[in-house]
């Protein structure tokens, strides 16, 4: 029971700290309000609308005792005082009590009027209208065979206090909501800013210097996000120059052996000598294309349409099958989507030989598919093709030219661009790609 109840809540909740903190700030204010009004009213302003009116009908009650009497004289000298005294105009009337329903079902003022009304006069003896004028009240009341009408001022009946004692409930909660909200606008704007920093660094966006602000704890928290964010960076800095140095380095060795080769009149040897060179000369290829994963490129908006036709003319192949005409625009760094993309063209069309490439756009994301007719590789095997330097040796025969890098670079390219990578078994029967990108 208390389980659901808190997932209740939760559901409920709003999910961001901002309106949380507001919740916390104005929720105790709002109902202190809402207590001090209902004391009020139910305290103070309705007895005393209810004494007014009370002491109203009492006077009203007097009045029609008065003309029950047929004493003009007295009559005269009563009706004279109350209008000079109590601001009253009393009237003789020959009609009846009045046409239709003025009464407000739903007001403090008419109930307690109708209440003292019927319990002096009868059910059927009075009328009162409340609505038609904006500060005086009508009433009738029927005194043997004539109807008595009465004016008299509202605030005989309704104290003029409350709409000031609303006014001045309102205002401050108002002013002090506004304030909290201005106040809470600051407090989580670092927050938030800390929060898209994070997102921009694990989608492999450069983070310049992160300025810390906001409260100390929020301070220290950005102050040790930019430490680690420089440690990082540092560490894949010098892990990428590490290979690009060792690559770059190996290549002049590996010239001298060219030279020497061509010097050696054995041709057999010479050949198979020079195949072992070109191969450690992709492999050092390899390492160069996976050292770039981890270079800085900006974002920018690139259309994947594009993009996958120029790597399809570049394959220089009619075995792909890619018809697509609008325009898709995703946010992502172009050189590496590209390296993306053509690594796993060319891993299709090396085992297979026919490949389909398909997109699909939702509302905030698209999705990539590129499947192929080669052997495929078994379901157990999904996970491991995406380490660096695996090779398989089954399924689908081993290149004997690459090192097991090209598909690591594709999943760290993908990641980087906050999207994920699925492989499955292809409707063509071989090995499906599919990659969904943030757009």
């Amino acid at each position: 029971m208390f389980s659901g109840l808190n997932r209740l809540i939760k559901f409920l909740l709003p999910k961001r700290l901002f309106y949380r903190s507001l919740i916390i700030v104005a929720a105790p204010t709002i109902i202190l309000q809402l207590i001090v009004t209902v004391v009020f009213f139910d305290s103070i302003w309705i007895k005393a609308n209810k004494g007014m009116t009370r002491s109203l009908v009492s006077e009203l009650k007097t009045l029609t005792d008065v003309y029950k009497t047929n004493n003009e004289t007295q009559i005269k000298f009563i009706t004279e005082t109350y209008k000079k005294n109590f601001d009253y105009v009393i009237n003789v009337l020959d009609e009846e009590i009045g046409l239709g329903n003025f009464e407000r079902k739903y007001s403090p003022m008419d109930r307690s009027l109708r209440r003292e009304l019927k319990s002096t006069f009868g059910s059927e003896n009075y009328w009162f209208n409340t609505i038609s004028y904006l500060d005086v009240v009508e009433v009738k009341i029927r005194s043997g065979d004539r109807v008595l009408q009465f004016f008299f001022p509202k605030e005989k009946i309704a104290t003029s206090s409350v709409r000031l004692f609303i006014l001045w409930i309102t205002l401050p909660s108002i002013l002090l909501i506004t304030i909290a909200i201005i106040f809470l606008k600051n407090q989580t704007k670092p927050i938030v800013n800390l929060s898209k920093a994070a997102e921009k660094f694990g989608k492999g966006e450069y983070i310049n210097e992160f300025h810390a602000s906001g409260a100390s704890e929020i301070r220290k928290a950005s102050y040790e996000f930019d430490r680690m964010v420089k440690r990082i960076n540092r560490h894949l800095n010098q892990r990428s120059e590490m290979l690009s140095g060792i690559s770059h380095d190996l290549r002049t060795p590996l010239t001298r052996l060219k030279l020497q080769l061509a010097m050696i009149k054995d041709e057999k040897l010479s050949k198979k000598m020079s195949e072992d060179i070109d191969e450690m000369e992709k492999m050092l290829n390899d390492y160069l294309q996976f050292a770039k994963t981890q270079t800085k490129e900006d974002f920018a908006k690139v259309n994947l349409i594009d993009l996958i036709k120029g790597i399809v003319k570049i394959s220089n192949t009619n075995n792909i099958q890619f018809d697509y005409k609008d325009s898709i625009f995703i946010n992502g760094r172009e050189n590496a989507l590209k390296r993306c993309f053509q690594n796993i063209l060319e891993n299709a069309l090396t085992y297979g030989e026919k490949v389909k490439i398909s997109l699909k756009e939702t509302s905030n994301r698209v999705a990539i598919t590129i499947e192929d007719d080669g052997p495929g590789i078994p379901s157990e095997q999904f996970k491991n093709v995406f380490k660096p330097f695996h090779r398989l040796d089954k399924s689908r025969s081993m290149n004997k030219k690459g090192v097991g890098l090209g598909l690591a670079i594709v999943e760290d390219i993908v990641n980087s661009h906050g999207g994920n990578i699925q492989l499955s078994k292809s409707q063509l029967g071989g090995l499906l790609f599919k990659v969904s990108l943030p757009s």
